[in-house]
């Protein structure tokens, strides 16, 4: 009989295995943070300022400057360079962050409701990856996984499903999400 499949919180990797990217993993890291700080900037650039919205937005978008403070510091630390898409992800998580709030407050949070479901999946992975081998980039993946859960959680709790096309809405983002981050590992 053969062996039952390990159960998922075993480490995939192991001494002996090819060791997991962590400079691939730190730049991509690094690239979606920026990229988050640039959607919440667009976002608080259309939201009204008293809205409550607003004021969700902007307590998230401090998390995400300290998450993105922690990675620069890392890829600085460990000398790993950046992607060389920060310029789109500039420009186009400004303009997702915006388009967002400027649909609707409800559209705003559907846009960080997407974004935070797709980093969650992707922070998952990483720490399957990275299992025992990077016991400080561990800690960090998972302190700010559970911030970017409590967004969505927050996100969905502010009116996300209420957005206009809200299944459509949020697996477009998903998908922009998924490319940007496939971009960003190589890029």
């Amino acid at each position: 009989m053969a062996d039952p499949a390990p159960p998922l919180t075993q480490p995939r990797w192991r001494p002996g295995d090819r060791r997991p990217d962590s400079a691939s993993m730190l730049r991509v890291d690094q690239a979606g943070e920026f990229g988050a700080t640039r959607i919440y900037a667009g976002q608080l650039a259309v939201l009204r300022r008293s809205s409550p919205a607003a004021h969700l937005v902007a307590r998230m978008a401090g998390q995400e400057a300290r998450h993105l403070k922690r990675f620069n510091h890392l890829l600085a630390e460990r000398r790993v360079r950046p992607t060389l898409l920060h310029p789109l992800w500039h420009v186009g998580g400004f303009a997702l962050g915006a388009v967002s709030a400027l649909i609707s407050e409800e559209a705003a949070m559907a846009c960080t409701d997407a974004v935070e479901t797709e980093i969650d999946k992707h922070y998952e992975e990483q720490l399957r990856e990275l299992g025992d081998s990077d016991p400080e980039l561990s800690a960090d993946i998972l302190e700010f996984q559970a911030e970017e859960l409590e967004h969505r959680d927050t996100a969905r709790e502010a009116g996300a499903m209420d957005a206009p096309a809200y299944p459509v809405f949020t697996t477009v983002i998903r998908g922009i999400c998924r490319v940007a981050i496939e971009l960003s590992k190589r890029i």
